[in-house]
């Protein structure tokens, strides 16, 4: 593809969900960990507060003298109220966030386990959607991503009553390498981040394009990390290769975060399922567990999907990437 940020849409054909209990229960089960302390912030968040009823709604979001629309999910809330753990779910480049919501299905998972989703929308438009802007890798002169994304942040935890200290970002590919930008640039907003198909590490080293740029990610904390990805990606090439914004393989950026959370340098891989292995590194910093599974027959596509993504290979439903990151996320608090 011409465009270097082109990234094929899913298609909205829906194909029949066969992921199992059993199957999740084996994946959570390989990647346990004890639960982390509730931190100050959390504790010191009010008990009840007034957030919007369970509903689908778009929150304007004020930033650098325009409004963004934000999609917003708030799922049925249990009779203690208090305030609800925020997932940001970031789309695709060419993909919108509705799209994102719609892609993932990620919403019933929300509701299932009582956290809010919000689906913010990137400002450089391409294709039939947009692209986001990724420090030193997407063309300069756009909008402060980063920024804006910290506004978002604000705004809900600020209206809608999510917590402050439960903020989680995911996203696919293109959004999967914004969510990993976000690691590196806003640690300290974050509690965990867990990237589908787009893991980074900050950019593709100009010297060497195979190995991570190491004075482009150095976040001031360790930043619990959870990543997905398949072997047959074509796009963001598992070993490695693909446009500019990608180039050096996945477990490099793995092995790198790893170091920056101060993680064991051995890690162990084990089978999930027939196609699946989870690869962890132990011992990090402050709990900053690291962790990637690999998805052999898995193609540029989020495990799990209700949807077929055409052109982008497999999905593989042997694992639930929402219940599987969900089951990560709430392990860990800020």
């Amino acid at each position: 593809m011409s465009n270097q940020w082109a990234e094929l849409r899913p298609a909205r054909t829906p194909s029949l969900l066969r992921s199992t209990l059993a199957t999740t229960a084996l994946a959570t089960t390989a990647l346990a960990a004890a639960t982390l302390p509730v931190s100050p912030a959390a504790a010191a968040a009010p008990a009840r507060c007034a957030p919007a009823a369970a509903r689908d709604l778009t929150v304007q979001v004020p930033f650098d003298g325009a409004e963004y629309a934000v999609r917003v999910h708030v799922p049925p809330r249990t009779p203690g109220g208090g305030r609800l753990p925020l997932v940001l779910t970031l789309h695709g480049s060419q993909n919108t966030g509705q799209g994102q919501l719609d892609y993932t299905g990620v919403t019933r998972t929300a509701d299932a386990n009582g956290f809010m989703v919000a689906a913010p929308q990137g400002a450089v438009p391409s294709g039939s959607g947009y692209i986001w802007n990724v420090p030193q890798v997407t063309p300069a002169g756009t909008r402060d991503d980063v920024a804006y994304l910290s506004r978002v942040i604000d705004t809900l935890t600020g209206t809608l009553c999510a917590d402050p200290a439960r903020v989680y970002a995911t996203g696919y590919s293109g959004g999967g390498r914004m969510a990993s930008a976000l690691a590196c640039a806003i640690p300290g907003r974050l509690a965990a981040v867990a990237p589908v198909a787009g893991l980074r590490a900050g950019r593709p080293d100009p010297a060497d394009d195979r190995t991570p740029d190491p004075a482009s990610c150095r976040p001031a904390k360790p930043v619990p990390v959870l990543a997905f990805h398949g072997q047959q990606d074509h796009t963001n090439p598992y070993e490695g290769g693909g446009a500019a914004a990608w180039r050096y393989p996945v477990p490099a950026a793995l092995t790198r975060w790893a170091e920056l959370n101060g993680c064991r340098p051995d890690a162990t891989t084990t089978p999930v399922t027939p196609h699946v292995t989870l690869t962890a590194y132990r011992g990090c910093r402050k709990g900053a567990e690291t962790a990637l599974y690999t998805v052999a027959d898995g193609g540029h596509t989020w495990p799990g999907s209700p949807y077929e993504s055409a052109g982008n290979g497999t999905t593989n439903r042997e694992i639930d990437a929402n219940t599987l990151m969900w089951q990560f996320f709430r392990r860990h608090h800020r």
